[in-house]
């Protein structure tokens, strides 16, 4: 009886190489089930969960990954199956995003008074809620959109990292959309 527990425990600690057919098929069947249900937590579709476990699992296969124990190739293909579900879903909602704003942009170009007036007055109440963001954020979005330095230009000029740019002119931007209540707000003419 206690042989049978140290058999598993002994299979478990062997090593598994994901580019041969037989271990593979091991990984699969100890993993599979496990690979799909994890996916559809995170995308809620199970033809998009099947495929993205199959995925993780032929990428571990065509790497041709050695294994120290099937437990190892279990975490391993959890991590890739997991990430890849996270992208998905960001990828899902980008083409979302894209497609209503393509749906419901009006494709129409006609200059009258009117649209001027519109462009005007937002422009106006895009630079009264520029002067309402904390010095260090208004520096970053003065320089992008008026003076048009890119963000390692933007580091010089300020003295700080690039990636701190980036940070800068997101959080500013964030703001900037609660403060007008707007999505697309015209900064410069």
């Amino acid at each position: 009886m206690f042989n049978s527990v140290d058999e598993n425990q002994s299979e478990i600690a062997v090593s598994v190489n994901a580019g041969n057919p037989v271990d593979f098929k091991k990984i699969y069947d100890a993993s599979m089930q496990m690979l799909f249900k994890i996916s559809y937590k995170i995308v809620n579709d199970e033809e998009a969960a099947e495929d993205l476990a199959h995925d993780s699992l032929i990428k571990a296969n065509e790497k041709g990954l050695v294994f120290p124990s099937l437990n190892d190739a279990k975490y391993w293909l959890i991590r890739v199956v997991k990430n890849a579900s996270l992208n998905y879903v960001k990828r899902k909602d980008r083409e979302r995003k894209a497609y209503e704003k393509v749906l419901y942009e009006d494709h129409r170009k006609s200059e009258s008074g009117e649209t001027d007036l519109l462009h005007k007055e937002t422009i106006n109440k895009a630079k009264e809620a520029l002067k309402k963001l904390p010095k260090n954020l208004q520096d970053v979005i003065m320089l992008r959109e008026y003076a048009d330095l890119n963000y390692k230009e933007i580091g010089k000029v300020l003295g700080i990292t690039e990636g701190n740019v980036k940070v800068r002119i997101f959080r500013a931007r964030e703001q900037l959309v609660k403060i007008i209540g707007e999505e697309n707000v015209f900064l410069s003419d």
